[in-house]
């Protein structure tokens, strides 16, 4: 059952086309990722799924257990823009506005600050956070009255390090507790750590949509999926030399100590050590790396830049 699902949403600006006819279903209780470059589409979907834009087709709907649509929307928390509170108060007091504005939630926060760590500062003015600690303010305010469904647009977008590594484990953490969470970034990185699903969007067109796990595991069509290999022995010059012949190894470069492989997907580990060893070359090292999210994003939708 499909918490949200979205048929040939379609906008238009002008004679731009930000969305063409994109279909697909959220999970519950997932961290599902709509990846794209900037200007791909997402925050466009996202705002029309929230309401704030209108569609130019296609349709959407939110599936609530019965409720009706009202009732189910206050089962939704929104972080779509720059946090936005008042410089001169204390984050307590930005959070009873909040919750005022919003009409629940008054009651919970004491609750949300402690859920993102900021019940220590909770009388300092908003000027004084970090930018991390910001953002953990603006997801405290879409967590007041205990939403079902958080909605996050490029959640970790301009921070540092620190709070990104804030950001992400804050996510983490709501998904073990329950909530799901549609997040849009164009962080690869940001989607392969923390979501469990994606929806690879590219010119306002769906690429593809899949668990993280199962679209690294899938290859495409063509011989354009990959493996990335580390190995060395003691002399490198001949390894290379003999593993530029094997079938499926596509190319082999050199750093300080180590070769770099990119082969096809139907190399192992296995294959590269016996083909060596029966060459009279043993290894001293071979690290069959996982394919990232990277690799499959790169093959879903080509190496060209967008802009």
């Amino acid at each position: 059952m499909a918490i949200l699902r979205i048929n040939n949403l379609t906008k238009n600006y002008g004679r731009i086309r930000a969305l063409d006819k994109v279909s697909f279903d959220v999970p519950p209780k997932t961290v599902f990722g709509i990846l794209g470059p900037n200007g791909s589409g997402k925050t466009t979907l996202l705002g029309i799924i929230m309401d704030v834009i209108k569609a130019s087709g296609g349709s959407f709907a939110w599936t609530g257990n019965g409720l009706a649509p009202n009732d189910l929307r206050k089962k939704i928390g929104t972080l779509l823009e720059t946090p936005n509170f008042y410089h001169y108060l204390s984050a307590e007091r930005n959070l009873v506005i909040a919750a005022r504005i919003k009409g629940r939630g008054e009651g919970d926060i004491e609750k949300v600050l402690r859920m993102v760590n900021l019940y220590e500062r909770k009388d300092s003015k908003f000027s004084t956070y970090s930018l991390g600690m910001k953002q953990r303010l603006a997801i405290a305010a879409a967590l007041l009255g205990d939403p079902e469904i958080l909605v996050f647009d490029e959640p970790t977008n301009g921070l540092d390090p620190a709070g990104i590594a804030e950001i992400r484990e804050l996510i983490r953490q709501l998904y073990k507790g329950g909530k799901t969470i549609i997040m849009a970034s164009h962080i690869l990185d940001e989607v392969e750590k923390v979501c469990t699903h994606v929806a690879i969007i590219q010119r306002g067109v769906l690429k593809t949509v899949s668990s993280v796990a199962g679209l690294m595991e899938t290859s495409g069509a063509d011989e354009t999926a990959t493996l990335l290999v580390e190995t060395s022995a003691a002399d490198n010059k001949a390894l290379k030399n003999i593993l530029e012949q094997l079938d499926g190894v596509k190319t082999v470069t050199e750093s300080d100590t180590d070769l770099h492989l990119v082969c096809t997907e139907n190399i192992t580990g296995e294959t590269i050590n016996r083909y060596c060893f029966e060459k009279g070359i043993i290894l001293n090292k071979l690290n069959v790396k996982k394919k990232s999210l990277e690799t499959r994003f790169l093959e879903i939708t080509g190496k060209q830049s967008d802009k």
